[in-house]
């Protein structure tokens, strides 16, 4: 078997395939199923309101939504949050995820909770409307289910701007939300939709091939294919056994074969696609300065397999004149509802939905970027210890202007260090690992930074984007197949003074490293001459046709993204590099092990990192000086 770059179009039949089935369907037919309840709540609930949509690619559908505004709204419209995802308007957040639920802040917990979206409770009785959608395919709105699509986005844009010209509406429209009901704003935002307003992504990915699918090239499929197992085909349209419950239309499920044909399968799209010019990943593409509303971006520090990347690239590529961004620690699912975090929320929505700017967003009061330092061993999953151990910092501009750029050499004898002349002594040194190492049996080198680059009682502060620069290689093992690619796994890792590992808090709650990079080295080539191209950030287009040959025996050098981090060492503690050849501790669901797209007749072998004066290999740090320092010897 050959990575051959397949045809760009190479999957286009069968999405004509799926789009017949349901281009001809006439939902328009359907019977009104909206209730209305004025009484039973603190706000009006109306369910199962219907918007047609025609138009799509994938066929026409109907989305269904639920509604939650004041009682005094239809005299007195205010603006409206809407979310628009595949995990069930209808579904309570404490029968989503239970556990999750029971540690969620009382005052965003109420019979309306739902997962990962704004709380109808709270937000009404501000004086806003939230409007909660389930996309098509899925809960109750008939269509075609493609989560991410253009089609989706195209879906979300026609009920955004229908929801601003409702009546109780003031034809203000905010977007607000966890995880897929971010990713999705930035799509929607790029579209420009009539009446939207402002977006809070909030700990969501804007770049569908780079942050979820695809790291580096190397299929993510553990997440995807839980994400879609757990989360989102169990709720589609049509379904008998669907999580939400049966469907509200009259003789509304579906065979197993049709269901299958109302639907793309991200688990069997993502193994079959592995560029972005093929027309799956192609269709997702948008540009990101096309977003002009204003942002406020949230990322987390510990989201370092998932969101965090697309957060940032987010903030520093919309054209918003207004653009902010935050960072976070904490679990995924708990901080957006923290009083601290909700009354940000708040301000922001108010400065540009309501015109009531407290918080200094429309007037330069407050910072662009707003970030927390991460000093200290504040432990894993414990919020009140993060919140009294981190402190938080603003800053005018992402990167951060004084960053010092500083490469930290690696050498033969496993070290890290900071050398201005650096020279390597004696002759080359090869060292090599395993290829296809596994999360269950790690195969790697680690490089440790040394004491001298610390004096006593100094800090360093690393914040920003990190590049690793190595020389490598691979060779076959005695009697086994040629490889003919290298996956590459990096891991930042921070260890303190007393020689153990400081952990952060991940997404699920889970002990994280500092930071994660990967690469496929047969996708290598970087596009110099893009926009987005930086020493400290090398883009790479990931097309078809940038696949180069790897050839054992061949030293390739490469540079290798690992996404942003936050750190501040005190002094005795260090940094250690780990060089792997598969997922190592910290990746939790996040996997990357697919045996499609890691098969050993590419893979196995001996992979090598190459040290001598010829090839040099370092790690690319962004040292933050404090501001006091700049400018002074």
């Amino acid at each position: 078997m050959t990575l051959t770059a397949p045809k760009p179009d190479n999957h286009s039949g069968t999405e004509a395939k799926s789009t017949s089935a349901t281009q001809h369907r006439d939902y328009s037919s359907l019977p009104d199923v909206t209730t209305h309840d004025r009484t039973s709540f603190p706000y009006i609930l109306s369910k199962n309101v219907s918007v047609p949509v025609s138009g799509l690619a994938t066929g026409p559908g109907l989305i269904r939504c639920n509604i939650y505004r004041p009682h005094d709204s239809d005299t007195n419209p205010v603006p409206v949050l809407v979310t628009y995802g595949p995990y069930g308007k209808d579904i309570s957040y404490s029968e989503f995820n239970p556990k999750s639920f029971s540690e969620v802040n009382p005052a965003h917990k109420s019979i309306h909770s739902c997962w990962e979206t704004p709380d109808p409770s709270f937000w009404t009785a501000h004086s806003y409307a939230i409007l909660r959608a389930d996309e098509l395919g899925t809960g109750q709105s008939p269509g075609f289910l493609d989560t991410m699509s253009r089609s989706t986005s195209e879906a979300f844009a026609t009920l955004i701007t229908w929801a601003s010209s409702q009546p109780w509406s003031t034809g203000k429209v905010g977007l607000l939300g966890v995880s897929y009901y971010a990713g999705s704003q930035w799509r929607v935002a790029a579209r420009q939709p009539k009446g939207l307003a402002a977006i809070i992504p909030w700990e969501g990915m804007s770049d569908y091939y780079r942050d979820r699918c695809r790291h580096g090239g190397i299929y993510s499929d553990g997440f995807v294919r839980w994400w879609w197992e757990r989360q989102v085909v169990g709720n589609q349209y049509g379904l008998a056994n669907r999580r939400g419950g049966k469907t509200v239309d009259e003789n509304g499920e579906k065979e197993k074969g049709e269901l299958e044909r109302e639907r793309r399968d991200q688990t069997v799209d993502n193994r079959e696609n592995r560029y972005r010019d093929e027309r799956y990943y192609r269709e997702k593409e948008y540009d990101m300065g096309d977003i002009t509303v204003p942002v406020l971006s949230v990322g987390n520090w510990g989201g370092i397999l998932l969101h965090l990347r697309g957060n940032i690239q987010g903030y520093l590529h919309a054209g918003s004149e207004k653009k902010f961004l935050r960072m976070i620690t904490g679990r995924h699912d708990l901080p957006f509802y923290y009083d601290e975090e909700v009354e940000v929320q708040r301000s922001f929505l108010d400065a540009f939905l309501k015109g009531e700017d407290g918080g200094g967003w429309t007037d330069g009061r407050r910072a662009r970027v707003d970030l927390v330092i991460r000093k200290g061993d504040a432990g894993v999953n414990d919020a009140q210890r993060e919140r009294d151990t981190f402190e938080r910092r603003e800053e005018e501009e992402w990167p951060i202007e004084r960053t010092e750029y500083a490469r930290f050499y690696l050498s033969g004898d496993m070290a890290m260090a900071r050398m201005d002349n650096w020279v390597h002594e004696g002759v080359q040194k090869k060292l090599g690992y395993r290829a296809l190492g596994t999360i269950d049996e790690s195969q790697g080198l680690t490089f440790k930074t040394v004491p001298s680059d610390m004096s006593p009682g100094q800090e360093m502060e690393i914040t920003g984007h990190i590049v690793a620069h190595l020389n490598v290689s691979v060779s076959p093992d005695v009697g086994g197949p040629t490889p003919s690619d290298i996956d590459l796994f990096l891991t930042l890792r921070h260890i303190g003074k007393d020689g153990k590992e400081i952990f952060y808090t991940g997404t699920a709650g889970d002990p994280v490293p500092l930071t994660k990079g990967w690469l496929r080295v047969s996708l290598r080539k970087v596009n110099e001459k893009h926009p987005k191209h930086q020493p400290w950030l090398p883009h790479r287009d990931y097309t078809s046709r940038d696949v180069l040959p790897v050839i054992q025996g061949e030293v390739y050098a490469v540079d290798v993204e690992m996404w942003p981090t936050c750190v501040v060492l005190q002094e005795g503690e260090s940094l250690a590099l780990e060089v792997a050849s598969g997922d190592t501790q910290g990746s939790g669901i996040f996997l990357h092990d697919d045996a499609v797209d890691r098969p050993p007749d590419i893979f196995q072998g001996t992979n090598y990192v190459h040290i001598s004066k010829q090839y040099a290999n370092y790690l690319l740090l962004p040292v933050i000086p404090r501001k006091e320092d700049v400018g002074h010897v």
